[in-house]
C-alpha cells in the first residue's frame, strides 16, 4: 500500500512540473492605477498578459510558453513584429474572440488575418487606453548576412496609457535615440539578449533616459540579469524588478 502512496505522489508531482504556465503561473505583479489596479501576469520571454478593470491584453503571445487555451480570452493583442517568437497565429487563434482586436506591424499582419496594422509613429484609442506604437530596431547586431535583425522603421514597441499608467513595451530593440522622447514611462520592459537586442549596459543606459518607475528586463535568455541590478543599484526612483522572462 506504502509502495503504491509513493508511485502516486510521485505520477501528482510529475503532472504539475509538466502543466503548462497557464496551470501554474506565479501571482501577478500589481501596479496602481487611477482607477484600480493593473495586473502584469509574466508568461515568458516576451510574452504577457495584463488585466485592468476586466480588460485582458496579451502581449506576443507564443504557444511555446503556455497553453493559451487555458489562458483568459483577450480584448486586445498587441504584436511587436515578425519574428516566429514574436508571432505565432495558432496562440492568437486561441485567445481571440469575435470581437478581440489584434494591433501590429505590417509584416506580422500578413500572417494573422483581420489584424489592424499600426506603424511607428500611429496612435489609437481601444476601450479607454492609449496605444502609442513607437520604434524598435538595431543601431548594431546583425546576422551573419550583414542585415540588422530588426532594422528600422519595420518593428514596432507599444506604449499604453492605463488609467493615468503608462506601460512601455519595447519590442526587439536597442537603446535606440527615440527612446530620449519617451515621457512620464511608469512601467518599461526592456529586452536584454545578445545577438538580437541589448547587453545589460545598454539596457541601464536606456533606463537612464526613460527613468521608469519600475524596469523589467524582459527576454533576456541566459543573459545575467544581476548584472543590470548591479549597473542600476545608485539609480535612485527605478525599481528594477527580475521575473521568469527568459
Amino acid at each position: 500500500m506504502q509502495h503504491a502512496m509513493d508511485i502516486s505522489i510521485v505520477a501528482v508531482l510529475v503532472l504539475l512540473l509538466a502543466l503548462p504556465l497557464a496551470a501554474q503561473e506565479a501571482e501577478p505583479d500589481i501596479v496602481k492605477t487611477d482607477s484600480g489596479d493593473l495586473a502584469i501576469h509574466f508568461i515568458g520571454h516576451g510574452s504577457l498578459m495584463l488585466e485592468h478593470g476586466g480588460l485582458v491584453i496579451h502581449v506576443d503571445p507564443w504557444s511555446k510558453l503556455a497553453d493559451y487555451t487555458a489562458l483568459p480570452d483577450a480584448d486586445l493583442i498587441l504584436v511587436t513584429h515578425a519574428h516566429r517568437d514574436h508571432t505565432d497565429p495558432a496562440a492568437v487563434a486561441a485567445i481571440r474572440k469575435p470581437e478581440t482586436v489584434v494591433i501590429c506591424n505590417r509584416a506580422a499582419a500578413e500572417q494573422i488575418k483581420g489584424a489592424e496594422v499600426m506603424a511607428n509613429g500611429d496612435t489609437r484609442t481601444f476601450s479607454g487606453v492609449t496605444i502609442n506604437a513607437v520604434p524598435a530596431y538595431n543601431l548594431l547586431h546583425r546576422s551573419s548576412s550583414g542585415e540588422l535583425y530588426h532594422p528600422k522603421g519595420r518593428d514596432n514597441g507599444y506604449v499604453l496609457t492605463i488609467a493615468g499608467t503608462r506601460v512601455y513595451i519595447a519590442g526587439d530593440t536597442e537603446n535606440i535615440p527615440e527612446m530620449s522622447e519617451l515621457k512620464s514611462i511608469d512601467v518599461a520592459f526592456l529586452p536584454m539578449n545578445l545577438p538580437y537586442t541589448m547587453t545589460p549596459e545598454m539596457v541601464a543606459e536606456a533606463a537612464r533616459r526613460i527613468r521608469p518607475r519600475i524596469l523589467y528586463p524582459y527576454h533576456f535568455g541566459g543573459t545575467d540579469t544581476a548584472e543590470l541590478v548591479r549597473l542600476l543599484a545608485d539609480e535612485k526612483g527605478i525599481d528594477v524588478r527580475i521575473r521568469k522572462m527568459e
